[in-house]
């Protein structure tokens, strides 16, 4: 009973958060590196310059206007270009990664570091061998790689003179892309995820995308379904040992009452929100619920010959997703809302909140597994999850965050729950930012989430020195007991 012999204990991490070095190594610019800081209260905002070649910056989700192309502003502060420099600190963060003793790690590789515009025929050599030292890293501690082989960037080149993944030609610079990965670390990476959290971003239809209308977005969402679909087929025939999943992000939601009006609009919202992004991926077809939207708002989605054989062929080995908060669904319109993930959810009375506004729900998390596994019966992977909060740093250089301990241990006694009890199928757990790494909503390193601590701060100064925090000894116990004791000491 318990967590299987095989679990993999690890810890979660983006390239457009982490990396750095964005204009090293032969990397072009990615989508993330027109985004600016941000903070609770202030979005982040994206970097343009027009057609008369103004210089502007608009919302992050904004469609772009005609003829204008993502730029660098020196007026604003990118976090994304140094992140917390794990491209020059690999070596000294793996170290600490073996040393709590990580089973996995959970990182993104870099589209425009392997590709720096994205429709090259031949990949950057100098990108492919940074990872290649990356993944020997790992390997020497044995820890093994769960890499995201697309975490929401595309190379910018895509975005402003192709409309990201409205145009077709992406899914096929996608392949490429994916082909020259799969053959470059085929005996050296296992566990692959196509696009992280695919059902946010509207469904990264905002990648460069000019338009917000339903027409637009889902067809920018098929091309993201065949992507993975062939990114799943072609991982298979490089190595059948792959094991290649999904991910999302899946965001619990409870109806607000017994009211039937409540719970028909739950069923509703979590079958837009998660659901229909799990399904083609997990059954390999559009679920008769979403046909029937497109009947009724006049949406035809155009397909190219063989699309629907190749969603058939190409369904995921296993669905990774994060866990944060859960939600709650009203028939009501008047609701009050709430901070989450990525996106405001509706205010739960009975929770807790994050100093960020995100609602804590362990127990919601055993409920999450359930509820997929029991309508999909594939392996699952809880590749995100944690608290995001500002660590304070003692005198004696001391990190005392019980409060993350506390977060993290009431998500693990649930999910032991859903395997003894449930027979639910976890294959492995990496709480997201295990070091210290730039908030993707906000653009913070106020907002805190690793077992490292990283010196930077909100306007990347600081020596980016590595400090373990309170966290960092307790991880280490709960892996070494396989989680048998997540005791607070």
């Amino acid at each position: 009973m318990g967590f299987p012999k095989n679990f993999l204990w690890g810890g979660a991490t983006a390239a457009n958060q982490y990396e750095g070095g964005y204009n090293l190594g032969g990397r072009g610019l990615a989508t993330s590196d027109i985004i600016t800081e941000g903070s609770l209260n202030i979005p982040r905002k994206a970097s343009i310059r027009l057609i008369d070649g103004t210089v502007t910056s608009i919302g992050r989700h904004d469609p772009i206007p005609e003829g204008a192309v993502g730029c660098i502003d020196d007026n604003y502060y990118y976090p994304s270009h140094v992140a917390t420099d794990f491209y020059h600190h690999y070596k000294e963060d793996i170290a600490l990664l073996a040393e709590m003793g990580f089973k996995c790690f959970r990182m993104s590789i870099s589209w425009s570091r392997i590709f720096p515009k994205g429709d090259e025929t031949t990949p950057n050599e100098e990108g492919l061998k940074f990872y290649d030292d990356v993944f020997d890293e790992c390997l020497k501690y044995g820890i093994e790689p769960v890499v995201t082989i697309c975490h929401f960037d595309i190379p910018k080149y895509l975005a402003d003179e192709m409309d990201g993944w409205l145009d077709r030609r992406v899914v096929d610079y996608f392949t490429n892309y994916c082909e020259a990965i799969f053959k470059r670390y085929k005996n050296k990476v296992k566990y692959w995820m196509t696009f992280n959290e695919i059902n946010l971003l509207n469904g990264y239809a905002t990648l460069g995308t000019r338009k917000t209308d339903d027409q637009t977005r889902y067809q920018a969402i098929h091309h993201l379904f065949v992507a993975s679909a062939k990114a799943v087929k072609l991982g298979h025939e490089t190595n059948p040992d792959f094991k290649i999943g999904m991910m999302v992000a899946y965001i619990l939601s409870y109806p607000e009452t017994c009211k039937p009006e409540d719970v028909q609009e739950d069923l509703f919202a979590s079958r837009d929100l998660k659901y229909f992004f799990c399904d083609v991926q997990c059954r390999g077809y559009y679920p008769a619920y979403k046909l029937k939207e497109f009947e009724r708002k006049g949406i035809i989605i155009k397909k190219e010959q063989g699309d629907d054989e190749i969603l058939k062929e190409g369904v995921v080995d296993y669905i990774g997703f994060s866990y944060y908060n859960s939600s709650v669904s009203s028939a009501r319109k008047d609701t009050e809302t709430t901070e989450g993930n990525v996106i405001r959810v509706m205010k739960n009375k009975y929770l807790k909140e994050s100093d960020w506004g995100w609602p804590i729900d362990p127990l919601g998390v055993r409920t999450s597994l359930n509820y997929l596994y029991d309508r999909y019966e594939l392996p699952l992977f809880i590749v995100e999850n944690g608290l995001g909060a500002s660590d304070t740093v003692e005198e004696d250089g001391s990190i005392n965050d019980d409060y993350r301990i506390e977060y993290l241990r009431d998500h693990i006694a649930e999910m032991k729950k859903a395997i003894e009890l449930d027979g639910v199928d976890l294959i492995g757990y990496t709480p997201w930012g295990c070091i210290d790494l730039v908030s993707a909503g906000t653009g913070e390193m106020k907002k805190r989430y690793g077992f490292v601590y990283v010196d930077m701060d909100d306007k990347g100064k600081g020596t980016l020195n590595r400090s373990r925090k309170k966290s960092f000894y307790w991880y280490k116990k709960v892996i070494s007991t396989n989680g048998e004791d997540i005791s607070l000491e």
